[in-house]
Protein backbone atom coordinates (compact mmCIF):
# COMPACT_ATOMS: atom_id res chain seq x y z
CA UNK A 1 0.00 0.00 0.00
CA UNK A 2 1.60 3.26 -1.15
CA UNK A 3 1.93 5.84 1.63
CA UNK A 4 -0.13 9.15 1.41
CA UNK A 5 1.85 12.56 0.54
CA UNK A 6 1.51 13.91 4.29
CA UNK A 7 3.55 10.66 5.15
CA UNK A 8 6.47 11.93 3.37
CA UNK A 9 6.18 15.17 3.99
CA UNK A 10 6.38 14.34 8.18
CA UNK A 11 9.64 12.15 7.18
CA UNK A 12 11.30 14.88 5.35
CA UNK A 13 10.31 17.91 8.05
CA UNK A 14 12.13 15.20 10.91
CA UNK A 15 14.78 15.20 8.33
CA UNK A 16 15.38 18.80 8.54
CA UNK A 17 14.18 19.66 5.24
CA UNK A 18 12.59 23.15 4.48
CA UNK A 19 10.01 23.73 1.57
CA UNK A 20 8.86 26.49 -0.19
CA UNK A 21 5.17 26.92 -1.45
CA UNK A 22 4.85 26.38 -5.43
CA UNK A 23 2.19 26.76 -7.59
CA UNK A 24 -0.96 24.80 -6.83
CA UNK A 25 -0.47 21.65 -4.57
CA UNK A 26 3.43 21.39 -5.65
CA UNK A 27 5.94 22.30 -2.80
CA UNK A 28 9.87 22.26 -3.12
CA UNK A 29 11.91 20.56 -0.40
CA UNK A 30 15.39 21.34 0.34
CA UNK A 31 18.02 20.19 2.65
CA UNK A 32 21.11 21.95 3.73
CA UNK A 33 23.59 19.17 2.70
CA UNK A 34 21.84 17.58 -0.38
CA UNK A 35 22.11 19.95 -3.79
CA UNK A 36 19.56 18.57 -5.22
CA UNK A 37 15.26 19.09 -3.87
CA UNK A 38 12.41 17.16 -4.15
CA UNK A 39 9.25 18.42 -5.52
CA UNK A 40 6.47 17.09 -3.85
CA UNK A 41 3.09 17.14 -5.94
CA UNK A 42 -0.30 16.10 -4.53
CA UNK A 43 -2.75 16.80 -1.42
CA UNK A 44 -2.19 15.28 1.61
CA UNK A 45 -4.52 12.77 1.38
CA UNK A 46 -3.12 11.41 -1.56
CA UNK A 47 -1.42 8.36 -1.91
CA UNK A 48 2.27 9.10 -3.08
CA UNK A 49 3.06 7.58 -6.50
CA UNK A 50 6.36 5.15 -6.22
CA UNK A 51 8.84 7.33 -7.87
CA UNK A 52 8.37 10.40 -5.13
CA UNK A 53 8.17 7.61 -2.52
CA UNK A 54 12.14 6.17 -3.93
CA UNK A 55 13.13 9.88 -4.14
CA UNK A 56 12.07 10.11 -0.65
CA UNK A 57 13.74 7.32 0.70
CA UNK A 58 16.82 8.05 -1.44
CA UNK A 59 17.10 11.48 0.02
CA UNK A 60 17.18 10.01 3.37
CA UNK A 61 19.32 7.17 2.71
CA UNK A 62 21.91 9.92 1.21
CA UNK A 63 21.74 12.02 4.77
CA UNK A 64 22.31 8.98 6.30
CA UNK A 65 25.57 8.00 4.43
CA UNK A 66 26.79 12.11 4.96
CA UNK A 67 25.82 11.36 8.44
CA UNK A 68 28.08 8.12 9.10
CA UNK A 69 31.04 9.84 6.93
CA UNK A 70 30.95 13.09 9.29
CA UNK A 71 31.55 10.68 12.09
CA UNK A 72 34.74 9.36 10.89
Amino acid sequence: MPKKIRELKKLLLKAGFTYKPAKGSHSKWLHPKLSKGIIIAGKDGSDAKPYLEKQVNDALEALKQIAEEEKE
